[in-house]
């Protein structure tokens, strides 16, 4: 099963020098029935975007929750066998939660598949809409605008091997 791992860079750096995503548990992204029913296609490439979007909205609320983060947005796509992601059938019925599971121990770096992140012209939208978040959540029409421009930005493809580049 591919799963999407939410991160910042910071944890990103960590995940490259401990050569694992983890501790577990960790929460990630993955198609999900409750992901299937509300995407509402039956195209897997579809509904992996949609995975893979929902981990950077993840990612963001990693970001809102650390200001002095790089604010870019990272993925990580990781395979894992199907019973090592466990998904959460009363989260399932939470909209935030969509496609979210859990998995229980630490996956090895060499699972990734590739690494997904913000291009630097996304850095000033995607800080914006880490301030812009907790208003948003408030019910703040202005706020919300403010976090759908960071959506607005599609997070660029990095082989795993670009990790020491992207990490700096």
């Amino acid at each position: 099963m591919r799963v999407y791992v939410p991160l910042t860079l910071a944890g990103l750096a960590q995940a490259y020098k401990a050569a694992e995503l983890g501790p577990g548990p960790l929460t990630a992204y993955a198609v999900t029935p409750a992901l299937r029913e509300w995407y509402v296609s039956d195209d897997i490439e579809e509904l992996e975007y949609a995975a893979l979007n929902r981990a950077a909205a993840a990612s963001l609320r990693l970001l809102a929750g650390d200001p002095a983060a790089v604010p870019r947005r990272v993925v990580v796509a990781v395979d894992v066998p199907d019973a090592d992601a466990s998904v959460d059938p009363d989260r399932g019925l939470d909209p935030g939660a969509l496609g979210e599971v859990r998995l229980a121990k630490a996956v090895p770096l060499a699972k990734a598949a590739a690494v997904h992140v913000d291009a630097d012209d996304a850095v000033a939208d995607v800080a914006a809409a880490a301030g812009a978040l907790g208003a948003a959540d408030q019910g703040d029409d202005d706020a919300q605008f403010t976090v759908d421009g960071a959506e607005d930005h599609e997070l660029l493809w990095f082989a795993t091997q670009e990790i020491p580049n992207l990490i700096g």
